[in-house]
């Protein structure tokens, strides 16, 4: 290993003060944006941003149903919370579950009649919150940007989850020392 190489190992990676007022600037947009789109929906709807991005969600699934499994993905939430948000919306009736058909260990989520009403009259407010805040803030170069930023991003955090499960696979299985 060459004494760069050491260098590098040893002693930490430090942000630059243009990285490190980019990071900030993204991180309290982060913080800033889902909280002011869930004031909107909760006094507007009474709903939470994330149960009004389930419902949606489901709304543009085939037969507005889905795996529970694979809506916790989407939803970036673990299954348990999904499941005790799904008992809410559940108790308002805008979803319901079953077992799914082609296999018994799975559950699905379904978006009821009542549940997709709700959201054709939530969505106007919602998106008109979303045009203003964000998307009329930009142009449409900085729209497009941002895109591949996220896409960018979002794949790299993806290629480490796999490679993660992947390592702990060989592990567990005894390959990996």
């Amino acid at each position: 290993m060459s004494a760069r190489e050491v260098s590098e190992v040893t002693e930490p990676r430090w942000l630059t003060s243009d990285q490190l007022a980019a990071w900030r600037g993204f991180m309290k947009l982060a913080q800033t944006l889902p909280a002011a789109l869930d004031s909107q929906l909760q006094q507007d709807s009474k709903l939470s941003f994330i149960e009004y991005y389930v419902l949606a969600h489901l709304s543009d699934q085939p037969e507005r149903r889905m795996r529970m499994s694979e809506l916790a993905v989407v939803a970036n939430t673990e299954l348990s919370r999904l499941s005790h948000m799904i008992g809410r919306l559940e108790k308002r009736g805008f979803v319901c579950r079953e077992p799914d058909p082609h296999s018994g260990r799975y559950t699905r989520a379904i978006l009821t009649d009542a549940g997709f009403a709700y959201l054709a009259d939530a969505a106007p407010g919602h998106v008109r919150r979303v045009l203003g805040l964000f998307v009329d803030a930009l142009d449409p170069d900085e729209l497009h940007t941002l895109q591949r930023i996220s896409d960018k991003v979002l794949a790299r955090i993806a290629g480490e989850q796999r490679a993660g499960r992947a390592d702990r696979r060989a592990v567990g299985t005894g390959g990996g020392t």
